[in-house]
């Protein structure tokens, strides 16, 4: 492994021209890469479409789901005649509007029932009302004061050409006389899915600026004692450059869980550039530029490799997610840390010659009271190490097993920032009458639309209404066939055709398709996550006690399936995540050290995944789908800072055979650099407590808990379990020696 880290300083310090050249081009073609960068939202970060319930899924929204735009309009009175006439008008306008398929809306079904024009008496009005089935009058009226108007976009149609759709519609609003007393907006899930991305791309910058701007007031302070103190911002700079520009050439796509790894990588970026940094100015001090190069690279880069590596298996424990935002964040993390890795192995030594970079002449000799204050610590806790590991493993077993109460939230609108403004709309929208998003049930079979399957469909949505008190409405193709046939069912496959040509396309766009599927909605009131959970498993319960007629089949699918489902998988999917992680980092570090010493590393780290579940129970944080990969991500951090004082706990002891002397000697030489770089990386995570999403800034508190954490565990406990390790081994060598 050496001869290669000495082939690439040879490099660098005989071809510097030929390797300035190549990292040029290397960084412009990360601009190109970066021009490809695409947002990502919805039910791609959530489902992984390769599965089963993802091809479901994409199926029913391709055929059920379209892009759908909602007219919120609030009124003093809602289906009045003067609003009625207003909702007339708009979708007489909007109907011819760039890629709009259909408009409906109340007004429909009244004209219908009064010879194609709505009643222009109050008396009139309240008879044709009276016609209509209650469900289906609550789908576009769910109350006095509010009312809303369906806009379906043409069938897969681009998110770009929806947000050119939702602009025109915007523009068109603006321009019409509206009557007094009444509002009008525009809403829905592609409007809150607009705003979202432009969130997400604020958010982005935001974040990335702050932790930049961190980092440099964090060199401006603990990094004053070299020349070129800011050199390893420019480092990270240049590495999450050249990150953005491999995601976009990869055609890696930007989501929420990407947005958070940013500020991450640049908590470790910083870590590798200033060790590398350090490493150089205090070579340079002890021989010429060109002799420092060779061996920061030689003697740094295969140690900071090493914890790179050792960090990158709690990434890569995060493959093992079914939700693709995890994997996501784990490929990104994992080319962001090895790209900050190399940039800085080979950046610093580069800009050094060009620099021809030499150290500050005037540096303090005091000795570091904070070593000092370390060392004593240490040396307390070596000799009595089982109190100290006692109450650790204590804290730890409490977490694992509050761990398993935490209440895990997968909706989607709580991860937002609170203030967006199609948030805000939705929030007053499921005030008033519940969930706009319904609970779809897909309808498949040879014959949908027969008599007996029309029949089911009527009797189990009825049923429901009576059964489940958290549905407040429910529709299907049956009820417009009733509505239609004076308010009872077809018996005969040949009235169920009459009938079907009476009902309006968009209606039956909407419920049917073809004989082959048809969909079932249920409409539920405000519920928390867990109470999703249960209506799901309750209607699929009473889909198997009364299933369809032979050859049918019914599945519960959709938005609602999707994100109940997303339970579980976190559920389930955290737990093997950080088992994994202890897996890799454990096998990693025996392949690497190959001695019993290699297992002490993971003591404190499964100290610490125990006591980040208390500070989550503390603080009052749920899982989300970031939350949940703060176990493997916690393991790769965590291990570089033990990692660190193992290594010099080893190196110490085979000079002394002191192992009490070795750990007090280890923390107080490295200590204060480890506090250093967990202070670096504290810095770079705290940016993410300034993300106006929810999801991002609760993940930034635990990721920040959990860096302190990982100090705790490497200056309190590693001096602990070494000098537990050294007792043992020196009890066993004892007992050897007697026999």
């Amino acid at each position: 492994m050496s001869f290669l880290f000495y082939r690439l300083a040879n490099c660098i310090l005989n071809h510097q021209r030929v390797v300035s050249a190549f990292f040029l081009s290397v960084i412009l073609l990360s601009l190109v890469g970066m021009t490809l960068l695409t947002m990502e939202t919805g039910s791609n970060t959530y489902l992984d479409k390769s599965t089963p319930k993802g091809i479901i899924y994409d199926h029913y929204t391709e055929q059920f789901d379209k892009r759908t735009l909602v007219l919120l309009i609030e009124s003093g009175d809602s289906s009045g005649v003067e609003t009625l006439n207003y909702i007339d008008s708009l979708k007489e306008s909007i109907i011819n509007l760039h890629h709009v398929s259909s408009v409906s809306a109340i007004t429909d079904l009244i004209k219908e029932r009064n010879g194609g024009v709505i009643p222009q008496s109050e008396g009139e009005l309240q008879e044709v009302k009276a016609g209509i089935p209650g469900n289906v009058y609550t789908m576009y009226t769910p109350s006095n004061l509010i009312t809303m108007v369906m806009i379906k976009l043409d069938n897969g149609i681009s998110v770009s050409k929806g947000k050119e759709t939702a602009a025109d519609i915007r523009s068109f609003l603006q321009h019409t006389a509206i009557p007094p007393g009444i509002t009008v907006t525009l809403t829905g899930e592609s409007v809150f899915d607009e705003e979202m991305e432009n969130e997400l791309s604020q958010s982005m910058t935001t974040l990335i600026l702050a932790a930049l701007i961190l980092m440099v007031l964090l060199m401006a302070g603990l990094f004053s004692y070299v020349r070129y103190r800011f050199l390893p911002v420019i480092m990270v700079a240049i590495g999450l450059l050249i990150t953005f520009g491999i995601m976009g050439l990869l055609h890696i796509k930007i989501n929420m869980a990407v947005i958070a790894a940013f500020p991450v990588l640049i908590g470790l970026g910083i870590d590798y550039a200033i060790q590398f940094q350090a490493r150089l100015d205090e070579e340079s001090r002890l021989s010429s530029l060109s002799s420092a190069i060779r061996t920061t690279i030689v003697r740094s880069g295969p140690a900071v490799m090493y914890a790179m590596l050792a960090t990158s298996m709690g990434f890569v424990a995060m493959f093992i997610s079914p939700v693709p935002m995890i994997r996501s964040f784990g490929l990104v993390s994992i080319i962001g840390v090895a790209t900050c890795y190399l940039t800085s192995l080979i950046g610093i030594p580069l800009l050094a010659l060009y620099l021809q970079y030499s150290p500050k002449e005037s540096v303090s000799t005091k000795p570091r009271r904070t070593d000092l204050i370390l060392s004593s610590v240490a040396g307390k806790i070596a000799r009595n190490p089982v109190p100290v590991l006692l109450i650790a493993a204590f804290l730890a077993v409490a977490g694992i097993q509050i761990d398993k109460t935490l209440p895990v939230d997968t909706d989607e609108k709580a991860f937002v920032p609170p203030d967006m403004p199609a948030k805000l709309m939705l929030d007053k929208v499921t005030r008033n009458v519940g969930s706009t998003e319904p609970i779809p049930i897909l309808v498949r079979g040879s014959q949908v639309t027969s008599p007996d399957t029309i029949r089911w469909m009527k009797e189990f949505t009825d049923n429901q209404l009576k059964k489940r008190p958290w549905i407040t409405s429910g529709v299907s193709i049956a009820d417009y066939l009733a509505e239609y046939n004076n308010g009872v069912l077809p018996d005969s496959e040949e009235e169920i055709s009459a009938i079907m040509e009476k009902i309006p396309d968009d209606i039956k766009d909407e419920l049917v398709c073809g004989n082959q599927e048809a969909q079932i909605q249920l409409y539920p009131k405000k519920l928390e996550t867990s109470q999703k959970g249960v209506l799901k498993e309750q209607i699929s319960r009473d889909i198997a006690l009364n299933y369809p007629p032979p050859g049918i089949t019914a599945t519960i699918t959709g938005n609602y399936d999707m994100y109940t489902s997303l339970i579980q998988d976190l559920t389930e999917s955290k737990d093997k995540m950080t088992l994994w992680g202890f897996l890799l980092v454990l096998v990693f570090l025996i392949l690497v050290y190959r001695n019993v010493n290699a297992i002490t590393p993971i003591v404190p780290i499964v100290c610490i995944v125990g006591w980040n579940a208390v500070a989550l129970d503390i603080l009052g944080i749920s899982y989300t789908p970031m939350t949940a990969c703060l176990g493997s991500m916690t393991i790769g951090v965590g291990a570089e800072y033990t990692i660190l004082v193992m290594e010099r706990f080893l190196e110490e002891r085979e000079k002394t055979g002191d192992a009490i002397y070795a750990i007090t000697e280890s923390v107080r030489k490295i200590g204060s650099s480890i506090l250093v770089s967990g202070l670096a990386t504290f810095f770079g995570f705290s940016a993410l407590l300034l993300s106006s999403f929810v999801l991002i800034s609760n993940f930034g508190l635990t990721t920040i808990i959990a860096v302190l954490f990982s100090l705790i565990g490497a200056v309190v406990i590693m001096p602990a379990i070494l000098a537990l390790l050294n007792q043992v081994l020196q009890a066993q060598e004892k007992q050897v020696k007697n026999i």
